[in-house]
C-alpha cells in the first residue's frame, strides 16, 4: 500500500546538496585510484623507495575512506 505521508518525509536535496555529493565521491574515487596506482605501477617517475610507496598509497586509500565516511556522515 501507498502512504501519502511518506512523500513529505522524503525531503529531496538542493542543487548544490547534489552538486557537493557528486564531488565528494569524485574526490574519494581521485585519491583511491591514486592511491593504487602509487602502489602498483613500477615505472612511475617517483623517486621514493618501494616501501615509501606502498606507505604513501595506503596512506591515501586510507584518506579516500575517511573522506567518503564523512561524505556519508553529512548525508
Amino acid at each position: 500500500m501507498y502512504n501519502s505521508n511518506n512523500t513529505h518525509e522524503r525531503v529531496q536535496k538542493s542543487l548544490k546538496g547534489r552538486f557537493l555529493l557528486v564531488i565528494g565521491i569524485l574526490f574519494f574515487l581521485v585519491y583511491f585510484v591514486l592511491g593504487m596506482i602509487i602502489i602498483f605501477k613500477k615505472d612511475l617517475p617517483i623517486g621514493l623507495p618501494h616501501e615509501y610507496r606502498i606507505a604513501f598509497g595506503v596512506l591515501l586509500i586510507v584518506y579516500s575512506f575517511f573522506r567518503f565516511i564523512r561524505l556519508l556522515q553529512k548525508k
